[in-house]
């Protein structure tokens, strides 16, 4: 995909990260697959194509990314950190039954514009996430109950 490729490209060549055909492909899987993976899924969903590419590449493509602002990287707990490709400030929500985490837009995010300073402490950068049950989650244990 051409375009996705052009995509990748720029948003590598304007967070000042040198594009390598690694770090191509890692930035463009982000693009085409807004699923929130983690290292894992991105190994998993490139590991054909590239050969050569080990977990570790991704892990530490993945952290330069989100230390260049490139990709924002997702903390949800000591087992899982998830990429996104979208660094637009957004709220995430994450079902604690099917694991996986949802974008909501129409939620209003804190956004940090430049630097903010709150009680000396200087802000970088904001992370917000709702944790809960998911629709399709919910809607599943609503038919079990009946």
């Amino acid at each position: 995909n051409m375009k996705m490729r052009d995509e990748a490209y720029k948003r590598l060549a304007e967070h000042g990260v040198r594009p390598s055909v690694q770090r191509m492909a890692i930035m463009e899987f982000l693009l085409e697959n807004p699923i929130h993976p983690t290292v894992d899924d991105v190994y998993q969903g490139l590991c054909h194509e590239i050969p050569t590419l080990s977990k570790t590449t991704v892990y530490s493509t993945l952290r330069l990314f989100s230390e260049h602002d490139a990709a924002q990287m997702l903390t949800i707990d000591d087992h899982r950190v998830c990429y996104d490709g979208n660094t637009e400030p957004h709220v995430h929500f994450f079902c604690k039954r099917c694991g996986k985490v949802y974008d909501l837009f129409d939620e209003t995010a804190p956004i940090v514009k430049g630097t903010k300073v709150v009680d000396g402490n200087i802000v970088e950068e904001e992370q917000l996430y709702y944790r809960g049950i998911c629709k399709e989650c919910a809607a599943k244990e609503e038919k079990t109950k009946n």
